[in-house]
């Protein structure tokens, strides 16, 4: 009776093991997000074609980030399932933009908002699984701003370039800042930095 929480607490030790052992990939989606949010907003002229291709490229490499991250928890025995499926999920809607880049603004809202709800409901399943030391505050806030966003599309699909580019800009600055502070979360767990040691201290 007793052997299945030890079991169960081991088995969420090593997930997150192996998430501090892969912090990089973390930081790199961050930054990749956060170039995103950028790019829309500087876009010198918002058009439904320009954000479309936009959201392909940055939804494809963050899917492979993803994949990549989850490849190597599987190599250690770990199965981040929801990482998996969100990367695979995120290539499919990039690649669907991408092969069909004169969809009409109604599909392509409807795509980016199943993309954010999916992706959000995905990352706030994960931060459960993430101990609080390790930033699962900032994991629940990425994947809370991936939900506004998905239903904010569903109840306005009819919005125009410019307000899309500016949604979709500010949720990916947003998710980009939060992915930033997590992997360095995870790097001081790991390495025993600053940030980690205040943590403890303040436990």
């Amino acid at each position: 009776m007793t052997d299945l929480p030890v079991n169960d607490g081991a088995k969420t030790q090593a997930m997150n093991d192996m998430l501090a052992d892969n912090w990089w990939a973390v930081a790199l989606r961050g930054a990749v997000a956060i170039l995103f949010g950028i790019t829309a907003f500087a876009m010198p002229v918002v058009t439904m074609l320009s954000l479309v291709f936009v959201f392909a490229a940055f939804s494809i490499v963050d899917g492979v980030f993803g994949i990549v991250m989850s490849v190597r928890g599987a190599r250690k025995g770990e199965r981040w399932v929801w990482l998996l499926l969100s990367g695979i999920f995120g290539i499919a809607a990039g690649v669907v933009a991408a092969l069909w880049p004169g969809l009409t603004v109604l599909a392509f809202v409807l795509l980016m908002a199943a993309w954010a709800l999916i992706s959000g409901t995905l990352m706030l399943i994960s931060a459960f699984r993430l101990k609080i030391d390790h930033g699962r505050v900032w994991l629940v806030i990425g994947g809370i701003a991936s939900i506004v966003l998905g239903v904010l599309l569903v109840i306005s699909p009819f919005i125009g370039a410019l307000v899309l580019t500016f949604w979709t800009g500010a949720h990916a600055l947003v998710l980009g800042g939060t992915l930033l502070v997590l992997a360095y979360r995870l790097r001081s767990h790991r390495t025993g930095l600053p940030g980690n040691l205040a943590a403890s201290g303040a436990a």
